[in-house]
């Protein structure tokens, strides 16, 4: 299995516009950025990184490049996730909502929605 690779926090916000896109070029990836606008290069640059990392696929078309994602963004969110519970929680998913409802990030309802859709799998 190979290692999970964590997207720094500038290539998860081009990812989040590809898997928007679907695929892009690095003008169409700019225009889908917030304010302030990196420059072209920079976005360039991050293509270049997240293409080497084995995320994205740049096809030549004329003489720009078309950028696709390779990997999905559930798939990175799974594995994200996995290690964000991993890392903070001891691998613990109850531990970790154990957490955010003492903090009362989460409410009774939230976590209600949560069992309804785990039953559901299960079935």
């Amino acid at each position: 299995m190979t290692p999970f690779k964590q997207l720094t926090k500038a290539e998860e916000q081009i990812m989040q516009v590809l898997w928007l896109l679907e695929e892009a070029f690095t003008k169409d990836i700019i225009e889908h950025l917030p304010e302030p606008k990196p420059h072209y290069n920079t976005v360039s640059t991050l293509l270049r990184i997240l293409t080497d990392k084995g995320f994205v696929v740049a096809k030549p078309v004329a003489k720009s490049y078309l950028f696709k994602p390779l990997i999905k963004k559930e798939a990175y969110s799974k594995k994200s996730l996995k290690q964000f519970i991993g890392n903070y929680f001891n691998g613990s998913f109850s531990d970790m909502v154990s957490f955010f409802a003492k903090e009362k990030d989460i409410s009774v309802s939230e976590l209600e929605q949560v069992l309804k859709e785990m039953k559901k799998m299960q079935q």
